[in-house]
């Protein structure tokens, strides 16, 4: 059963010095004389993908991916040269994190501040923080950085995605987004005691953050010492 993905971002390949991953996929339709490398979303799983095709296709249209086989409108253009999926990421929620969400440089692992509720009551709903934060937007943000985005933009993708993934619960997204809020101030404005050494701190970086990135570094610690 195909899975529907967005497509991200659309890149003409470089033919005078393909990647190895790109030249070493097989073509659809057997010509590589104008290849573009493609990146999508899927934010049921979430999962991404590098796409070889032969054709450049715009942001946020809908691809339907199969194995390896990739359609758009009906026809083939490509193939899945690289996929990535939460599975195998561990999430971790002992650590004090700056606003919340956050993950480590080699990006394993994705961290959900230990004071924030892992369940969200929203309008009878109980919605999964684990889920839609850690999950469908610090690992979405981590992917994207490292594809090259700058952060601010990133985060605008990793927004995009954990929206669409909310509201195909039956939230209200406003709603999601003021309880979030509420707790998010709570967590942001709390006495920091211990950051986790390998945290990821370019999006403090990128924002100029320098009182944060102050306090992360005054409370790292070492994997498994406690406080």
């Amino acid at each position: 059963m195909p899975e529907v993905y967005e497509a991200i971002k659309s890149t003409k390949a470089d033919n005078s010095a393909q990647s190895t991953e790109t030249a070493a996929a097989d073509p659809p339709n057997g010509s590589a004389s104008r290849r573009y490398v493609l990146i999508a979303l899927n934010f049921k799983s979430p999962t991404y993908v590098k796409i070889d095709a032969d054709k450049e296709i715009n942001f946020d249209s809908k691809l339907k991916v199969e194995g390896k086989e990739v359609a758009y409108e009906g026809s083939v253009i490509g193939n899945v040269i690289v996929s990535m999926s939460a599975e195998g990421i561990t999430v971790d929620t002992t650590y004090d994190i700056k606003y919340t969400g956050g993950y480590s440089k080699d990006g394993r692992i994705i961290y959900l501040d230990r004071d924030f509720p892992k369940k969200l009551g929203i309008n009878g709903k109980e919605v999964d923080a684990v889920e839609t934060i850690a999950k469908h937007h610090e690992l979405i943000e981590k992917w994207m950085i490292g594809e090259g985005y700058t952060y601010q933009y990133a985060h605008v993708i990793a927004t995009k995605i954990e929206r669409e993934y909310v509201e195909s619960l039956g939230v209200n997204w406003e709603d999601y987004s003021m309880e979030v809020g509420k707790h998010l101030h709570e967590v942001s404005s709390k006495k920091m005691r211990r950051s986790p050494a390998d945290l990821d701190l370019s999006p403090y970086t990128a924002s100029n953050d320098t009182a944060a990135l102050e306090e992360i570094a005054s409370t790292m610690q070492v994997a498994g010492a406690q406080v």
